[in-house]
Parts: structure tokens; C-alpha cells; sequence
């Protein structure tokens, strides 16, 4: 793993680390992607993370203008939660509620996403639609990049070695401006897209006055289809003007064959993704269906962490937390993930190890009030931070609500995803007090039951939400 871990609380102190150890360090966030890709093997040769979650002033969603400004550390769920963005950029919030789950958009960035450069990442294909730039910083001075012109292949873009993304600037849609975002995965959450499409038309009356159309997973960047935007231009969205767009759309790509989709089937998705697109921006339909008030699972803090002080955590910087309302100060485990540390360092096993890689939910614990994947975080991120386990729930020796309603019901099986369950549960209903059923489907979109016990544990949710209405 990795043999230095910085806890910063400045910008420049991020970029004067990154400038110093260059190649051998890199800067983490959400770490969603990140982490993974360093236990595989596939990112080598970094001995240094520098983390910036406790910077200041980088998780905002700000209007500047005819520009919505976006902080480097904005994850995905304060994106589906902001009403600017969804009512001036809907096609990005969009994106976002599709990625993960709640667990991974409570810590997953929308610059991280950007950074990692995958032709399947949702949020590259609205962005790319909306015209949208980044803003690259080093000791140096910063850089403003259009995002067409940020990636140079697949996985890879202009990022130097000393440079860390510090905002995304989005052009606001105007009054005139119709937007939407639609992806086809191979199951309903955490589906890594088989392809998406961005589209967005500005209308005088009728007629279509200018058209965007980008499409993801189909390429080995985020593409746009220039010859059907053309072709929509001084056209009304008749039937037949939709049927030959999305013609001329899916005659665009060249797309890949691989275990999601064939080469033959992306492009039929991609005919019938940019004509949906196009009859829902015709119809006003394009927002039906987001959801108004979704199971966040942020708590009170809405996804903000908590502020620290600078420190660099090796071979002797204790990690210093507080769990379960205890505190801990552990001198081992900063190169481990939060999971292994809670189980291997501060023997709590809880907290269950399934896929360990935000996958199955087993993990879930809640990091400065909000629930994360735990396999997912670096261990000296606890520092300075409050966590709670499953450990923690009960209190003064009574199960929590959710816990009894687990047993009531018999809402458990083998039992080894029943704590990421409970957690999730707990959160929701802390949220939700009386979640509907689509809040409750959506709060465990990211929890997997091998056993497929799905129907007790939402009967459990629904029993905790009850009693809560008896005792209000």
C-alpha cells in the first residue's frame, strides 16, 4: 500500500506536498477509485497519499455568474441534493444519482470521478454536453482546461504529475435550454454503464436552434455525435426528426465488444437512448422520475467532514478517533483501508469484509455522520474523525429500533450482510423517520443479500418506521 499518508488542511500545503513528491504521490478524496486500483496493482510506484478532505472552502456549489462553479470535493449525493445544478445543470444531477450508491456518493467526488478518465463514468458525458471546463492548480498557478480537451485517450488526460483539480465550472443551462442525462446498465444500482447519452437542445419556440449530444461507453473517450446535432438544427422534434437523429446518432461510434454488450447491441442502445432523450426533451418530460427527496444517508452534516489539524501519518503518528464514543490513539494500521483497521487494530469485526470494493454494503459504518463504505476510506482518515460501527448502535444495553425489528422479523439469514443492512436502516431512519418504500429501496441499493432475504429486511424497515409513527 502506501507508506505516507498527509492529512492537509490548505490548499497550498497540498500542492507544495504534491510538487515535492511528484510521481509518488497522489492526491485523495473520495478515494473510491483510487484505493481500488492501488491493492490491484494497477496503479504503482506511490508511496505518498496526500488527503484534502479536511481543505476548506472546496465543498461549494456556487452560481458566478452564468457559470456554476463546483469545488473539488463535492461528492455526487451534494450534486443530487443541490436545486441549483438540478434545475440549471439537470443533466449532471442526473448522472450522479445514477452512480453507486448512497454509501459511495457520500464520499465519491465529482473531480475524482473526472480524473480517473474512464469512458463509462457517468458524469464525463453530461459535462461534456454542457460545455463544461476544470480548473488545474499547482505552485505554479492554475489553468483552465475545456473538458473536450482534458482527455488525451482512455484513462488518460493532461493532469501533470504537480497538479490537483480544484474546481469544475459548468456553463447553467438558460430558460430556453432543455437537458437530459439516460444510461443503460445491466441491473438498476451500482451498474457500470453498457452506454449513456447526454442531450441537450435549445429551443426557439418549435425549432431546435442548437443541439449537444454526447455519448459515453461507446468509445474509448466521451464523444459527441456532431452530425445528428447538425442535422436538428432549424427542425421541430417531430417523430420522424427523432427517428433520423438518433439514426445518425447511433451511426456515430465505433463501440467495443466486451462482457457488458457487443459491439452490435451498444449501437442499437445508443439509437434508442438518444430517441427517448430526444421525446422526453420534446414532450417536457425529462425530469420525470428524479427523485424529489432521496434516502441521502448523509446525516446533519449533509456529507461535510469535519476539520483537523495537518498531519503525516507513517511509522509513528498514532491515529488518533473516536469510536462508538470511545476514543482511540493506535499507532499501527495507516496503510491499511478503515476496514481492516477497525477490524484487525481496534478489534471491533462488526463491521464485515464481502467484496472490498464497495460492491456489497457488509462494510457500511458511518464516517463524520454519514454512511460510507468502509473498505473504501484509508485507515488515518479516522483521524480526528467520529465513527460508529454496528458495535455502536445499541445503547445502554437496549438494540437500537431497527436492530429489534432485524430479529422481529427475522429479517436474517446467514447474517454476514445483516450489518451493512442495520447501518444503512439506521441511517435512513434517522433521515426518513416514515421512509416510503422507495426511500427504503433506495438506501439499500447498495447492500447485497446473498441469500436474497430482501422481503424480512424491508418488512424490518417498515416495522421500525411504524413504531416511530405510534411513539410521534
Amino acid at each position: 500500500m502506501w507508506q505516507r499518508y498527509l492529512n492537509v488542511t490548505s490548499l497550498a500545503q497540498a500542492l507544495e506536498t504534491l510538487n515535492e513528491y511528484g510521481e509518488r504521490a497522489r492526491i485523495i478524496a473520495g478515494g473510491t477509485d483510487l484505493l481500488i486500483e492501488i491493492e490491484r496493482g494497477i496503479r504503482t510506484g506511490i508511496d505518498t497519499l496526500i488527503d484534502i478532505t479536511r481543505v476548506s472552502g472546496m465543498d461549494e456549489i456556487r452560481l458566478h455568474g452564468s457559470d456554476i462553479r463546483i469545488g473539488a470535493l463535492v461528492t455526487h449525493n451534494q450534486i443530487v441534493a443541490s436545486r441549483l445544478i438540478v434545475e440549471r445543470a439537470l443533466p449532471l444531477a442526473q448522472a450522479c444519482w445514477e452512480v453507486g450508491a448512497p454509501q459511495i456518493r457520500n464520499r465519491a467526488t465529482l473531480a475524482g470521478n473526472l480524473i480517473t478518465a474512464s469512458p463509462a463514468n457517468d458524469t464525463i458525458t453530461p459535462l461534456m454536453a454542457l460545455g463544461a471546463s476544470v480548473t488545474l492548480a499547482s505552485v505554479n498557478g492554475e489553468r483552465s482546461v475545456p473538458l473536450h480537451e482534458f482527455y488525451t485517450g482512455l484513462r488518460r488526460n493532461v493532469l501533470r504529475p504537480n497538479e490537483l483539480m480544484t474546481a469544475v465550472t459548468v456553463p447553467a443551462m438558460n430558460s430556453d435550454e432543455r437537458g437530459i442525462f439516460l444510461k443503460l446498465g445491466l441491473r438498476r444500482a451500482q451498474a457500470i454503464a453498457v452506454v449513456n447519452a447526454a442531450v441537450i437542445v435549445r429551443m426557439a419556440g418549435d425549432v431546435v436552434q442548437s443541439a449537444r449530444i454526447a455519448l459515453g461507453s461507446v468509445a474509448p473517450t466521451i464523444i459527441r455525435t456532431s452530425t445528428a446535432e447538425a442535422y436538428l438544427v432549424g427542425k421541430g422534434l417531430t417523430t420522424d426528426v427523432i427517428a433520423e437523429a438518433a439514426r445518425l446518432a447511433a451511426a456515430t461510434p465505433s463501440p467495443i465488444d466486451d462482457v457488458r454488450g457487443t459491439a452490435e447491441y451498444r449501437t442499437e442502445m445508443v439509437r434508442v437512448l438518444v430517441r427517448r432523450a430526444l421525446r422526453a426533451l420534446a414532450a417536457g418530460t425529462q425530469a420525470s422520475g428524479y427523485p424529489d427527496d432521496p434516502a441521502q444517508l448523509w446525516g446533519a452534516r449533509q456529507g461535510h467532514g469535519t476539520l483537523a489539524t495537518s498531519t503525516t501519518h507513517g511509522d509513528s503518528e498514532p491515529i488518533v478517533t473516536t469510536i462508538n464514543g470511545q476514543s482511540f490513539s493506535i499507532n499501527s494500521g495507516y496503510d491499511k483501508t478503515l476496514l481492516r483497521f477497525l477490524r484487525e487494530d481496534c478489534h471491533l469485526p462488526g463491521t464485515k469484509e464481502g467484496c472490498a470494493e464497495g460492491e456489497c454494503g457488509a462494510c457500511t459504518i458511518f464516517l463524520d455522520g454519514a454512511a460510507v463504505m468502509s473498505c473504501m476510506v484509508a485507515a488515518p482518515r479516522a483521524h480526528g474523525a467520529q465513527i460508529v460501527t454496528i458495535e455502536g448502535l445499541a445503547q445502554d444495553g437496549d438494540l437500537h429500533p431497527i436492530q429489534t425489528a432485524f430479529v422481529e422479523q427475522g429479517a436474517v439469514q446467514c447474517g454476514y450482510c445483516t450489518p451493512g443492512f442495520i447501518m444503512a436502516g439506521a441511517k435512513l431512519l434517522e433521515e426518513h423517520p416514515q421512509p416510503t418504500d422507495a426511500q427504503i429501496q433506495q438506501s439499500i441499493s447498495g447492500n447485497l443479500c446473498r441469500c436474497t432475504g430482501y422481503y424480512k429486511i424491508i418488512e424490518a424497515f417498515r416495522q421500525t418506521s411504524r413504531q416511530k409513527e405510534m411513539i410521534q
